[in-house]
């Protein structure tokens, strides 16, 4: 009788699991062919080619490329600046810190607290330090604000991995030598190099979608910046102006740069495979 209801047990979550699986794939589906089923049409050359011209968002010519660059801009931007903070914050928890469990966990909760703070928040921050420093909106207060953002996130995908690390492994290096920041960076990131290139992808994508942390802090402009303390277009708030358009011909060009949004998270998204295929040799089993 217990073999049976375990059984049950056993096919109920199997069928569970699989029910899951393809409601978020159906969901998927169904934005991204809602996207280019709508953005296909009014997508071209001359919209990803052209900043845009007067009259843009009332249907006139121009496209899109002040917000591509600016969004691009801004990803990168963040995403090295998290890159140069986390890497190191993530190792000195698992490696220089590993003995005080206590302060370790602490800090841990700290950064799952900052993961769950809305990107408004971030925003208003920023915003609130752009007024009190004198700062105008700018690619730099983007950058910056963005940063703040995807921190905590980057360093808990990296923290999650590095954790599992055999401490044998500590061991092994140091008893041929190696000190432990040596052990980190040579040792611990080639191990967990895959995992590691996952996070930063990770962080781009968000970094690269949010709007609201972006909506106080980079402003807005047709033009491509030339420098860190003019202010830059991004595409999630070009989709917004669009879409709050009521020219239908406007509202598709937004469904257009939905669309050349996703074809790059998807392209970033392929790259990290390929980069984590490759890496995934260091790896000690």
């Amino acid at each position: 009788m217990r073999k049976k209801l375990l059984r049950i047990e056993e096919i109920f979550f199997k069928l569970l699991m699989i029910l899951s699986l393809a409601i978020v794939v159906l969901v998927l589906s169904i934005i991204v062919y809602t996207i280019f089923k709508k953005g296909l049409p009014s997508l071209s050359w001359e919209m990803i080619s052209q900043t845009p011209k007067g009259g843009y968002y009332f249907g006139k010519g121009g496209g899109i490329l002040n917000a591509i660059v600016g969004s691009v801009y801004l990803a990168f931007g963040a995403t090295l600046l998290a890159i140069i903070i986390g890497i190191p914050v993530s190792l000195l928890l698992n490696i220089h810190l590993k003995k005080f469990k206590r302060l370790v966990d602490s800090i841990r909760g700290f950064f799952d607290l900052l993961c769950g703070i809305p990107s408004i928040v971030y925003g208003a921050f920023g915003f609130t330090i752009m007024i009190f420093l004198g700062i105008k909106a700018s690619l730099l207060a983007g950058i910056i604000t963005i940063a703040l953002l995807i921190l905590p996130i980057m360093i808990n995908a990296m923290d999650a991995v590095l954790k599992n690390v055999p401490t044998g492994l500590l061991q092994a290096s140091m008893s041929l030598g190696a000190n432990k920041s040596q052990t980190a960076f040579i040792v611990y990131l080639r191990q967990c190099s895959s995992a590691i290139i996952t996070a930063i992808i990770i962080s781009f994508g968000r970094a690269i979608g949010d709007t609201a942390a972006v909506l106080f802090t980079t402003g807005y402009t047709d033009n491509i910046p030339s420098s860190l303390l003019q202010p830059s277009a991004t595409l999630p708030l070009s989709i917004f102006f669009q879409l709050s358009s009521p020219i239908p011909e406007v509202q598709n060009r937004a469904y257009a740069s939905a669309a050349i949004l996703t074809i790059i998270i998807l392209i970033i998204s392929l790259i990290s495979r390929v980069l984590s295929g490759k890496y995934n040799k260091h790896k000690i089993s």
